[in-house]
């Protein structure tokens, strides 16, 4: 099922499925693909926890602003929840959908039961920096073909390029987007830079699971490991994976329903 609930004059969309009882919110990483346009590989990818689970997977806004921060973006989920009746939910984010459910852990602690973060941060590094700016100045710059080989090269690990590398160029001739869909990417990447959740994390009390990959070049394998720190919780890192860890990890999604359960 797909969603759309009205915010500030626009859209957040929501995919739902699964016939389990628990509720269970996914929240995506920064992208060029919409949800609403992603619900038939999101069912695949992450059927096995629709047994256990009623699944939520909750996008940005359809607009997004000039200066949105992932507090706004938190915010923002916090809303659809309340909206759809989903309280004490077990939240899982990846890379930037990991800052969102950080923020919404620490500010909206009754609508989170477990936390689970992979491959995410909860401040901003060198690596980090020079990678989004990197994206922000090749989106801006309408290079779609660069945009989307960098990104997957930067992501994927050296035996998945090897393996699937040959793929890419094609990759980044499909589905070329819209300027709106541009300067969607580019503001929500620019939110990627402004987040700082680490001095607060703390605050957030709900048991939760770190992993990470230990050759990430978009955020590294360092700003997992200190997320799990300052929560004291269980964390995994995998050893020659990067940023992709939860698409090339054969075990990502059991641990993380192994947890949940």
């Amino acid at each position: 099922m797909v969603q759309a609930i009205q915010k500030d004059g626009t859209s957040i969309y929501c995919v739902s499925f699964g016939s389990g009882s628990r509720p269970l919110v996914m929240l995506p990483g920064l992208s060029l693909q919409r949800v609403k346009g992603a619900a038939l590989g999101l069912r695949l990818m992450y059927r096995e926890f629709g047994r256990s689970h009623r699944v939520y997977v909750i996008d940005k806004k359809d607009q997004v602003p000039e200066g949105y921060t992932i507090r706004d973006t938190a915010e923002d989920t916090a809303y659809v929840m309340e909206r759809l009746g989903i309280f004490g939910a077990d939240v899982f984010g990846v890379s930037q959908g990991g800052m969102t459910a950080q923020y919404l852990a620490i500010y909206h602690p009754e609508l989170v039961h477990r936390l689970a973060l992979g491959v995410t941060a909860s401040r901003v590094n060198p690596v980090m920096e020079e990678s989004i700016n990197t994206w922000i100045k090749m989106a801006g710059a309408g290079d779609y073909g660069a945009l989307v080989g960098d990104m997957l090269k930067r992501m994927y690990s050296p035996a998945y390029i090897k393996r699937y590398g040959w793929l890419f160029p094609a990759a980044s001739r499909l589905g070329r987007p819209g300027q709106q869909d541009i300067r969607r990417f580019i503001n929500l990447a620019k939110a990627c830079l402004e987040c700082n959740s680490y001095p607060e994390l703390h605050r957030i009390k709900c048991p939760a699971l770190v992993l990470g990959g230990r050759e990430d070049r978009v955020l590294t394998g360092e700003a997992s490991e200190e997320i799990a720190e300052a929560l004291c919780c269980e964390l995994h890192m995998y050893e020659g994976l990067g940023h992709a860890a939860y698409e090339e990890a054969g075990d990502f999604n059991r641990r993380i329903r192994l947890f949940l359960s």
